[in-house]
């Protein structure tokens, strides 16, 4: 019975290592090319959970990774441009897909009372006075980021061109379907605002008619008069709803939800659990007006 058991571990086990693989930076990204390609790719992620793809650092059983991935599906984040021209030396074989391609990018939100000399060594790489790299916290846009993705399975695997096809068409009704809800959630509710530390929900608010108020905007927590400015803006809002990252400080989220009667909720805009975490979020903001 032993040897049985035995042998049926190592059989799955070599038939999981035989699996051809794809990198993707982020969580969410895996869950959309889970949702085309299916069990065909083993599928690595470069940003684990719990981490921040800002100060992000490869690996190098990562990198050993992505030199073996058929592809590279990027998500635009600074952090891969900054690591870009390594992993291209690198990956010489692996073919780089850019999923936001055709995807108009909005700037990243900024607060004007911050001083931006100040910024340190360790964010440089992380320019929020760019564009909002988080498009896939809009279901819309993940729309395009699925075609992208699903274009890039048939220049790979062109011989399971009519499975890509059949799951890229059903991950498009549920993106639909997903943003229909959210919509529902949240119509009551156009115009309010919620407040987060990090600003990474810009598409987010720009699709729902809310308004994003950020806390923060290098990863730096705010001075003392600064954060005064925050509190009054905050009830000038009338933000009912303080967002925090495990990625980011909690500690003036915190004392502004304090000074404000608010909630602190926390959420992870790098969820892998993509789809529920979008509820969830839709659902905590309807919430906290109700």
């Amino acid at each position: 019975m032993k040897k049985i058991l035995f042998l049926c571990i190592a059989f799955f086990t070599l038939l999981n290592a035989s699996k051809p693989e794809i990198t993707v930076n982020i969580l969410p990204q895996k869950y959309f090319v889970e949702k085309i390609v299916k069990d065909k790719f083993e599928i690595n992620v470069m940003v684990k959970p719990g981490s921040s793809p800002h100060n992000y650092e490869p690996k190098p059983s990562q990198m050993k990774s992505l030199v073996n991935s058929k592809a590279y599906f990027l998500v635009g984040d600074p952090f891969e441009q900054a690591w870009m021209d390594k992993f291209k030396q690198n990956a010489k074989n692996t073919l780089f897909v850019d999923t936001t391609k055709g995807i108009e990018k909005i700037q990243m939100q900024e607060h004007n009372h911050h001083d931006e000399a100040t910024v340190d060594a360790k964010h440089e790489e992380h320019d929020h006075s760019g564009l909002d790299p988080h498009v896939w916290l809009d279901p819309l846009l993940v729309k395009i980021q699925a075609k992208n993705i699903y274009e890039a399975m048939l220049e790979i695997d062109s011989q399971n061109s009519d499975f890509y096809k059949t799951n890229y068409e059903e991950f498009i009704k549920e993106l639909d379907t997903l943003d229909e809800n959210i919509k529902t959630i949240l119509s009551p509710y156009k115009d309010k605002a919620f407040m987060v530390f990090h600003p990474s929900w810009g598409y987010f608010a720009k699709r729902y008619d809310l308004e994003q108020i950020s806390i923060e905007i290098e990863g730096k927590e705010p001075k003392p008069n600064e954060l005064v400015e925050l509190i009054e803006e905050a009830k000038k809002y009338d933000i009912k709803i303080v967002f925090v990252a495990p990625q980011f400080s909690q500690k003036s989220a915190k004392t502004i939800s304090k000074n404000i009667n608010a909630n602190v909720i926390a959420i992870d805009p790098i969820s892998g659990n993509w789809k529920e975490s979008m509820l969830d979020t839709a659902n905590q903001i309807a919430n906290s007006y109700k």
